[in-house]
């Protein structure tokens, strides 16, 4: 749920690279090349288990509760399991354990009742954070939805949104993060990496299925930020095939949603004014954020109405003067009249953009109010905080992630205790970056280099025609800006009677903001219309 900024994204690679020059065994070593008469299906071997013994690894953990609930009108009675599931090798030797979170409608078994899976991103999150401000059954109770205070108490409440009144709910928290671990022969390799991850993540779902005797159930997930690269990804790891994972899961889904989507390839294209093109589709977040604020004129535009505006203008006038700039062809007068327009957007002054006509988000997050002496949140940019005395660290100092984390974190910690009976002899992983973001492996496997996750997404519903998928995000989410992620799925060809595309006037974490009901049903249109 948490990508950095892009300024950081810069910086922080720099480290990564350090990191891996300065420490070789952190470097992933290439898969073995198939033999030279492999012929067209040879995938790359899998990786070897550590040799030796291993030492014998305790039952995996299982809490049950029942409990209740109201949604829409409806009495909810439900069983919440909480624990281990064990992933395995092609051996069936246990490599890694997932913690997840289900919660079932008790009852009679319905064959047709859906399951939806969900998780966050990071890479490196766990799935809280939609768990906790949104989908299931508690919620965390801030004292106010924007800027609300960071220290405790904090509230736990009954989640009215909750769709557990049209699905029954999985959370799951990918191997690094929450509970969720490497055992047995398993090594970090096996699961820090874009293939890998929703491998392991396929495979659990596959085994959950089973579990719960739920193969014919609809099936949806749910990501938010990278968790929307690993939805896009999971409908090929579920099905399965020789090019990708190299053995049939024949799993498909019925719907995607995307929150806070990242679709575009992590190493992007060369192509002719493709960088222009992403540089400029971050505009509309910017005047989005303006608007919002009051430093634009608004003449009456909705914020609707103004995010069209400038879209277009994104996609016209102001990417081609980008592409002319970069080709040292832009005229002073051309120049001066687009940094005239580019003000009027996003409320910094013309001299804003004499030397660059390109903003970062993290600069444009202190410039916009520094006149009142506040920077504004990149994660939601409604979110203030004083500008001066930042330590300038990109989450834990953001006016958005800063302000709400605390008290989500804490909510988890009291639900899972009380109300789950959750008891684990070491600590959760909210987020943990350390170790698993430098080791991420982003090379792709079965895939055309430098192919888009939104290409991943098209590839998927065009082999099941009924896919539907639900694309939500925030007018005020400066890390990841819905302009790029809706250009990607244009470019992508996804059928458009088939996808939803939803803003909100929220952050990344779209629900927050009195906007969770209206995106909770807008995920129930989706169910409705997937299962039809």
């Amino acid at each position: 749920m948490t990508p950095l900024p892009a300024g950081v994204r810069d910086v922080a690679a720099l480290a990564v690279s350090a990191l891996l020059c300065a420490a070789p065994a952190l470097a992933q070593a290439p898969p073995p090349a198939p033999p030279a008469n492999a012929g067209p299906f040879s995938i790359p071997m899998s990786r070897p288990t550590a040799p030796g013994p291993v030492e014998p690894l305790p039952a995996p953990k299982r809490f049950v509760s029942k409990r209740a609930i109201t949604v829409k009108g409806q009495r909810i009675a439900y069983t919440a399991i909480a624990g281990e599931t064990w992933l395995y090798n092609r051996a069936a030797e246990p490599i890694g354990s997932i913690f997840s979170f289900s919660y079932l409608k008790a009852g009679p078994p319905d064959p047709r009742r859906p399951v939806m899976f969900v998780f966050n991103g990071g890479p490196g999150s766990s799935s809280l954070w939609l768990h906790m401000g949104v989908v299931g059954p508690r919620r965390v109770v801030l004292d106010q939805e924007v800027n609300p205070s960071n220290t405790p108490p904090f509230g736990l409440a009954d989640n009215p949104h909750s769709l557990l009144d049209v699905a029954d709910l999985v959370f799951i928290d990918p191997v690094g993060t929450g509970w969720s671990r490497v055992i047995g022969k398993g090594t970090n390799a096996d699961f820090w990496g874009v293939d890998e991850d929703a491998d392991a993540v396929a495979q659990f779902i596959e085994l959950w299925l089973t579990e719960h005797r739920r193969w014919n159930a609809p099936k949806f997930v749910m990501g938010e930020s990278y968790g929307s690269v690993r939805a896009a990804v999971l409908p090929r790891a579920l099905m399965g095939g020789p090019l990708y994972v190299g053995y049939m899961r024949g799993i498909t889904l019925n719907g995607v949603v995307l929150l806070g989507t990242t679709l575009g390839a992590r190493n992007a294209s060369g192509e002719a004014g493709a960088a222009e093109m992403r540089q400029a589709l971050a505009l509309p977040a910017l005047a989005d954020t303006a608007w919002h604020h009051g430093k634009i004129d608004r003449r009456g535009r909705s914020l609707e109405d103004f995010h069209q505006e400038v879209v277009a203008f994104a996609r016209g006038d102001y990417v081609q003067a980008l592409q002319k700039d970069k080709a040292g062809q832009l005229g002073a007068a051309d120049r001066a009249a687009i940094g005239a327009r580019l003000a009027a957007y996003t409320g910094l002054p013309a001299s804003a953009y004499d030397k660059s006509l390109v903003v970062p988000d993290a600069e444009f997050a202190r410039r916009l109010l520094a006149d009142r002496g506040l920077q504004v949140g990149v994660y939601d940019s409604r979110y203030t905080l004083p500008l001066a005395g930042s330590g300038a660290d990109p989450v834990a100092d953001d006016p958005a992630m800063g302000r709400y984390v605390p008290g989500f974190i804490a909510a988890f910690h009291q639900m899972v205790a009380d109300d789950l009976g959750v008891v684990m002899d070491r600590p959760y992983g909210a987020i943990v970056w350390r170790d698993l973001l430098p080791a991420w492996n982003w090379e792709r496997r079965g895939v055309p280099p430098g192919q888009s996750f939104a290409t991943d997404l098209a590839v998927a519903m065009r082999r099941t025609e009924k896919l539907r998928v639900l694309v939500a995000s925030g007018y005020y989410d400066l890390s990841t800006h819905s302009a790029p992620a809706e250009y990607a799925i244009e470019q992508a060809g996804l059928p458009r009677d088939r996808v939803m595309l939803r803003r909100y006037a929220s952050g990344h974490m779209l629900y927050l903001g009195d906007t969770a009901g209206a995106f909770a049903d807008d995920v129930r249109t989706l169910i409705r219309d997937a299962t039809q």
